[in-house]
């Protein structure tokens, strides 16, 4: 019968692994970025957003989210090389703490909040979020990298690659400024240009706008604590493993019994 592999070469081949997948999203992701900030150029009759236009390609939550993708896989990548991928390390780096928290508070939820989001309004009418006069200025490559790679590489990284979450104060906190920035800047984009960011904006009414932008931020929330779900489901075991401390010795078993001793214990 064959020996099972030993657990510190399993563990140097899952780091491996990791290692491969952290390399391909922080390339894949950075080259997204940079060929859609300067070669995908629609013409602002085609489109009135994401152009030269104010704000340019940062008015879209799915820029700023391939930005984020490319920055958590290049540093978790940084943390392969020079940090801590252990998966319960007793004083992780610094490297390590950013890369978990910055995976749980907004790598997570917001690649996962683009991909639902996106897929779900285009399944129901793409011209609500990509409208077909648009195919031929962003490649479907392009596409799938922005709004399907994200979801897979970092569900690949959920169940690959261990990570400590932060408290869900701290979290939930990070996240909620995170996405409160972004919410109060469609605004500004609003009021600057008389447009919304999103074509399904256009056809709302203001209640029905900040009861949509409001729960944007709850569903955010909402995939934060199913991350945190999943991650102490999956590494959970790992995480509150305690290592087993040395035992102290008695020393009234282990040192030699004296005549005093012996004649004490025979009164």
């Amino acid at each position: 019968m064959a020996p099972s592999p030993s657990p510190s070469r399993s563990h140097s081949v899952m780091t491996l692994i990791c290692a491969i997948i952290h390399l391909v999203g922080a390339v894949q992701f950075t080259f997204a970025v940079f060929y859609d900030y300067t070669r995908v150029i629609i013409p602002k009759e085609v489109q009135e957003m994401g152009g030269s236009g104010f704000g340019g390609k940062f008015v879209f939550l799915t820029f700023w989210d391939a930005i984020l993708q490319a920055v958590y896989f290049t540093i978790a990548l940084g943390n392969d090389a020079v940090g801590d991928h252990s998966p319960n390390p007793s004083n992780p780096p610094l490297i390590r703490r950013i890369k978990d928290f910055i995976f749980a508070s907004f790598a997570f939820p917001i690649a996962m909040f683009v991909a639902i989001t996106f897929w779900s309004i285009m399944a129901i009418d793409r011209e609500l979020v990509l409208p077909k006069k648009l195919d031929d200025y962003f490649p479907l490559w392009l596409n799938h990298i922005m709004h399907t790679n994200i979801a897979i590489f970092i569900l690949l990284e959920m169940f690959l690659s261990c990570r400590k979450y932060p408290s869900k104060k701290s979290g939930l906190i990070g996240l909620t400024v995170f996405m409160a920035i972004y919410l109060s800047w469609t605004f500004v984009i609003y009021f600057n240009t008389n447009h919304w960011v999103y074509p399904v904006m256009e056809h709302m009414d203001w209640p029905f706008r900040i009861a949509f932008l409001l729960a944007m931020l709850a569903f955010c929330l909402i995939l934060y604590l199913v991350g945190d779900f999943i991650n102490s489901k999956r590494w959970g075991e790992l995480l509150n493993l305690k290592k087993d401390k040395p035992e102290i010795p008695n020393p009234d078993e282990t040192l030699p019994m004296t005549d005093a001793d012996i004649k004490e214990r025979s009164i």
